[in-house]
């Protein structure tokens, strides 16, 4: 079985193109940076940092939704990337072909902390864990009509 589930940022824009059978499949290409567990020691990285590859509808998602700083949960599996380089040196790499991809956070989570709403939300309510809609939040800001 060849599965792998990763939680992390993009590192940078994705870079979309079309290709296959008449140019109509979208490949998109980004980096992913995973947080390492545990305790970090001083001139260690502290995070990994893995080359994905979205196909088709997923990739479409990709250019759609995912920037720089996005936090995603990708779950996929792992290609070998093999080449010969120009010396005729073997180089050994890896890519994450990406199969499903879900946003890790809330849109809101993921903007600058420097635009951070200076509305608060009001404490849930104890009956039953709904609470009372307040009154100056539009329509579109719910999540279900």
């Amino acid at each position: 079985m060849n599965k792998v589930i990763l939680m992390g940022r993009l590192t940078r824009d994705p870079a979309v193109r079309y290709g296959g059978q008449d140019n109509q499949m979208a490949i998109a290409a980004f980096s992913l940076a995973v947080d390492r567990r545990g305790k970090k020691q001083e001139g260690q990285p502290s995070a990994d940092f893995f080359n994905c590859t979205a196909f088709g509808k997923v990739g479409e998602f990709v250019e759609r939704y995912l920037k720089q700083g996005t936090k995603i949960l990708l779950t996929g599996r792992i290609q070998n990337d093999n080449y010969t380089n120009q010396r005729g040196e073997k180089v050994y790499s890896f890519r994450i072909i990406s199969d499903e991809i879900e946003f890790a956070e809330s849109k809101n989570a993921s903007q600058s902390t420097a635009q951070e709403s200076q509305e608060q939300l009001p404490p849930p309510a104890p009956n039953n864990g709904f609470m009372d809609v307040p009154d100056n939040v539009n329509d579109v800001d719910l999540p279900f009509n």
